[in-house]
């Protein structure tokens, strides 16, 4: 059995100079030359930035790379300040961007409207499973770096570290994408300034956001993911409206679109390549359970913040879009045509009703919704790099965190890639950009497979090991291992799909370039798969159900009083009205 101390000493308590501090088992503490808290503002500030104190992980040198790793991603010196109000609000509008908000547009086109509720809905029940999943696992091991440990736990060391890079690779390349993205869209009201100027603004404004560490970025996504839902919910109103034929220029709409031109664009090749598009605007959604380790209390926040994504993809996503499809013709010339608002099917509902003064409102929510992709992009990149450096996947300087609970080497390692993004007043910009996104395309429908997999293997190692999940676990997913299961399949049916529609476009003629811009995700994975198998000479395909460690980084809970209190809680909301069960049971 692996030990670790959860401990971690606060700097700010430290009064006096230690020279070492005895741990329970022999354990040792290095605490030498530690200086009393500076008085300044300017000194506290500056003292931050120097290395956390951290307990010491007991281990035997017999323990193997998987065993060294568990032990040392459970114990994290990354400050737990997320509030429950933040998990809350990243769950219901942190992934809102660009996907909905322009790349539905370019899915309107390619699939129609009857194929984007489609795409969009099985996608969503693919997510609401994967997050119910990943917030079983995440009480249970509020750990340091999320998904990639989970594989490398309770799949295999090597996809583990696979899963890890990707999704890594994935938010690294995003940050300079989404900041290029702002620059285009400033392009709707001027776009005589150079690019290159808007792109420093608003790299300021996320390097100062990730001053602040975890806090900073809670703050800043409470703030964004507000006006995007607000925003949202607006559309939702005014496209109800606008059907019914309450716009400036009259006339019911109704179902007129699905009639002329169609409910469907390129008929079955139409809806494959909806999937992609669809997954790439529910990407970050997983970020909730990324944050379980900077979060005050787990089994309190997670399992609410999980239930939020169902009224996301319900309300946000399934409903405005589905008003996207009644107020716009797939076959509308400007629908993907651009990157910036112009093309974003929103702004066009809108145009088409003869309003003025909106499409600069949506253009706003647009840039705000950039912005929290790519805050959330460092924040996503730099804890994975992290949790990599602690489990020896990658170099250990990345595994630097500050007094201030900031992964400060891997949060600098994201922002200088994100400077990328002045290739914005390059004129190979495209060129490059849509070979870089090719990188990680695909990764959160990897990702998503995963968590979904790795919370089969977990369940069945309980069984297997004769433990009672129901005795055991805080929170139990609602969509059970059924919904992974659906989850894993609807992951790798959307891989065939995307790789259907890569090796023949719509329009086109099979070719190299199309196709490995569409697919290059998928062997760069299995080539960082092979890489760890021959680097470690890991020679095993998967870790045994009976040989899964089910309790180091476990959270710490009193097992008959956590019994007690969940059946007070389910004995108080049975007491309740109908409306409130249903009420709980959602939210």
């Amino acid at each position: 059995m692996l030990t670790v101390s959860s401990n971690t000493v606060d700097s700010k308590n430290i009064k006096k100079e230690q020279s070492s501090t005895d741990i329970e088992d022999g354990e040792q503490i290095a605490l030498n030359s530690i200086e009393p808290e500076p008085t300044t503002r300017w000194g506290r500030f500056r003292n931050s930035f120097k290395p956390a104190i951290l307990d010491e992980y007991e281990h035997d040198e017999t323990f193997n790379d998987l065993e060294k790793a568990i032990a040392a991603t459970a114990q994290s010196p990354l400050h737990k300040s997320l509030k429950n109000r933040h998990l809350q609000m990243i769950a219901i509008g942190g992934a809102i961007g660009t996907g909905l908000f322009i790349g539905s547009g370019g899915a309107l086109a390619s699939g129609g409207p009857a194929a984007l509720i489609i795409g969009w809905f099985l996608t969503g029940i693919m997510v609401y499973s994967t997050v119910q999943a990943l917030g079983e696992l995440a009480v249970r091991f509020p750990i340091s770096g999320g998904f990639n440990v989970y594989s490398t736990r309770f799949i295999d060391p090597s996809w583990g570290f696979a899963m890890g890079w990707n999704y890594a690779l994935q938010w690294l390349i995003v940050l300079p994408l989404e900041l290029v993205a702002a620059s285009i869209t400033i392009g709707f009201w001027n776009d005589t300034i150079n690019k290159a100027a808007w792109v420093a603004i608003f790299y300021s404004i996320i390097v100062f956001i990730n001053l602040f560490g975890v806090k900073g970025y809670g703050e800043a996504e409470f703030f964004f993911s507000t006006v995007k839902v607000l925003a949202v919910i607006g559309f939702i109103i005014l496209g109800i409206i606008l059907d019914c034929g309450g716009g400036p220029k009259g006339g019911y709409i109704g179902g007129r679109y699905w009639s002329n031109p169609g409910a469907f664009s390129n008929g079955f090749k139409g809806v494959c390549s909806i999937f992609v598009t669809a997954a790439f605007s529910f990407s970050g959604t997983e970020l909730v359970g990324l944050g379980a380790c900077e979060t005050k209390n787990p089994r309190k926040s997670l399992p609410r913040a999980t239930k939020q994504v169902f009224w996301r993809i319900t309300l946000f996503y399934i409903i405005s879009l589905t008003l996207v499809g009644l107020l716009v013709p797939y076959d509308d010339s400007r629908l993907g045509a651009s990157s910036n608002a112009s093309a974003s099917p929103f702004v066009l509902a809108i145009e088409n009703a003869g309003i003025s003064g909106l499409p600069s409102v949506i253009n706003v929510v647009i840039i705000i919704a950039v912005l929290s992709v790519a805050n959330s992009s460092v924040y996503g990149c730099s804890r994975t790099l992290t949790a990599l450096a602690v489990q020896g996947m990658a170099p250990k300087q990345f595994a630097y965190v500050d007094r201030a609970g900031r992964p400060l080497v891997s949060v600098v390692v994201s922002l200088v890639f994100g400077l990328l993004c002045f290739l914005a007043a390059s004129s190979k910009e495209g060129e490059v950009f849509d070979w870089l996104l090719s990188l990680s395309g695909l990764s959160s429908v990897f990702t998503w497979g995963s968590v979904c997999f790795c919370h089969i293997r977990f369940r069945y190692a309980m069984k297997v090991q004769g433990r009672d999940a129901n005795a055991e676990l805080a929170f139990m997913a609602q969509s059970g291992t059924i919904g992974s299961y659906f989850g894993v399949l609807l992951n790798t049916l959307t891989l065939v799909a995307q790789f259907y529609v890569a090796l023949f476009p719509i329009g086109g003629e099979p070719n190299a370039s199309d196709f490995f811009q569409s697919y290059l995700a998928f062997p760069v994975i299995f080539a960082f798969y092979a890489f760890h198998k021959i680097w470690k000479r890991n020679w095993i395909l998967y870790v045994r159900a009976k040989d899964i460690d089910l309790d180091t980084g476990s959270a710490e809970h009193d097992l008959d009083l956590l019994i007690q209190e969940i059946q007070e809680e389910k004995d108080f909301i049975a007491s309740k009205p109908i409306w409130y069960r249903a009420y709980r049971f959602w939210c």
